[in-house]
């Protein structure tokens, strides 16, 4: 693949981000177009066989990296756009919307090419912005406040983020990811958090359910499926490059793991506790970095997929929705999506779980399986919701299905891909940790009403969080 069609590639989606707000009329067309392009892109990426690197500018080390890593997050990225266009495509948005989810989605997907601090933190920046116009696009009280919040997070870890960055180049006079090995201890802590934070990792990532969850239904599915990998792609793209980086990235992968879904059991709000999930499938991605492309892809598909459903439920009350029977096509959806991100056979979830499961080390294999567990005793909240043939017509968006074909389609899809976890033994693992849920839930979780608190949520109470974390990570690092 040649550097023209990279770069190419790279400023398509502003060009034709702008372009679309000044031909209205094909706004819808254009941005469907630029997501096949990126998923073209992605796939002939797995065709490569060695990375394609680009130096940008030689003197201050910007590069550019694309591999088969690059690859799955892009194709995520490219996937997930695509099905939210469909699933707009009739809902009256506006160009600036169309414009805002392209420049939205070309800036994500440069943060998955970035192999530099420096360019690294102009796409975060980028998509801070893309993100917040987004989030804040139905100009109520309420979206305005939840996008300044994100907005004020956002910008408040990438200050320590690029204080971190400087203090690299200050060593090693480049801002290569490589340069992080031999730098001070303090300035790995504040890259670390900044992208721990943009990520939604950890107790730095308590922002991500307010707002994915307080956010339109297409917005948070580009949310929870691609936005937040851009700060997780970094800390995947570390682990592989620097060995003495490895355990800490790994070490956060199972603390967010076990932290999101301990919420998420308990969450009695349907797009609260996709958020909350959110939070700890980013920890199955970190807790086992050389498998975590994959692992990606199959959250992004079916993450993003779960919220849209989410969005066409009569209620977002899972106590509501118990006495309010779902029609059936729907809830097969929900179901085949809840199937997935529970590892069970037959879908792509279940070669992600393998794959990471063997990938784990000895230290990491209880937390995640007890993750694993909490998995499947949150979505045994979907799958038990009542359902029945609704005759009369259903408000449901008229590209909703469409959408639903691309996101299941590509688990289904994907699911052939690693056809060699279909093992006896690699079966009966997930089958039983599933059945364990279920049984959980239906004896102990669906009749319990305690409400966790949610005062670590709060904009001050997240400031202070990154204080403690930057002591946590300085002192992981020096260790």
């Amino acid at each position: 693949m040649t550097n023209n069609i990279t770069i190419a590639w790279l400023v398509l989606p502003f060009f034709i981000g702008f372009t679309l707000y000044l031909l209205p009329r094909l706004d819808r067309y254009l941005a469907l177009g630029v997501a096949f392009v990126s998923a073209g892109y992605a796939l002939e990426l797995f065709f490569e066989e060695s990375p394609l690197n680009l130096k940008l500018l030689d003197n201050f080390g910007v590069t550019l990296v694309a591999d088969r890593l690059s690859g799955f997050f892009i194709l995520t990225n490219a996937l997930v756009t695509a099905a939210v266009l469909l699933y707009c495509w009739r809902s009256g948005k506006t160009a600036f919307f169309y414009m805002q989810t392209i420049i939205l989605h070309g800036s994500v997907n440069a943060t998955f090419i970035c192999a530099d601090l420096i360019g690294l933190y102009v796409a975060l920046e980028v998509i801070s912005i893309a993100a917040f116009l987004l989030i804040a696009y139905p100009r109520t009280d309420r979206s305005i406040w939840v996008a300044l919040r994100y907005l004020f997070v956002s910008n408040t870890a990438m200050l320590f983020y690029l204080v971190g960055a400087a203090l690299v180049y200050q060593a090693h006079h480049s801002f290569n990811f490589a340069g992080l090995r031999g730098s001070p201890p303090e300035a790995i802590a504040l890259i670390f958090l900044g992208l721990l934070v943009k990520g939604g990792i950890f107790v730095s990532g308590l922002w991500l359910p307010l707002t994915h969850s307080e956010s339109e239904t297409p917005v948070s599915a580009m949310l929870s499926g691609v936005v937040v990998k851009a700060g997780v792609f970094p800390l995947v793209r570390c682990a592989l490059l620097l060995e003495e980086i490895d355990p800490i990235v790994r070490f956060f992968g199972v603390g967010t793991a076990l932290l999101g879904v301990f919420y998420a059991v308990f969450e009695k709000d349907t797009k609260r506790m996709l958020a909350f999930h959110t939070v700890s499938q980013l920890g199955f991605v970190l807790a086992a970095p050389v498998v975590g492309g994959f692992y990606a892809l199959t959250h992004g598909l079916v993450k993003s997929a779960l919220f849209l459903i989410a969005g066409v439920l009569p209620s977002r009350n899972f106590k509501e929705l118990q006495h309010q029977p779902i029609a059936t096509p729907i809830w097969i959806a929900l179901v085949i999506a809840s199937f997935s991100i529970s590892g069970f056979p037959l879908l792509s979830g279940f070669g992600a779980k393998v794959l990471t499961s063997k990938s784990l080390l000895p230290w990491q294999v209880i937390g995640m399986n007890v993750a694993a567990l909490g998995t499947a005793i949150s979505f045994a909240k979907f799958i038990f919701l009542p359902h029945e043939r609704i005759e009369k017509k259903e408000e449901v968006k008229s590209g909703f299905w469409w959408a639903m074909t691309i996101l299941l389609g590509g688990l289904i899809a994907a699911n052939v891909v690693y056809y060699e976890a279909y093992t006896v033994n690699n079966i009966v693992k997930p089958l039983v940790t599933i059945a364990i849920g279920w049984l959980a839930y239906i004896l102990i979780f669906k009749r319990t009403a305690i409400k966790l608190p949610r005062a670590i949520e709060q904009f001050d109470h997240q400031i202070g969080l990154m204080s403690l974390m930057l002591i946590l990570l300085f002192w992981m690092v020096w260790a």
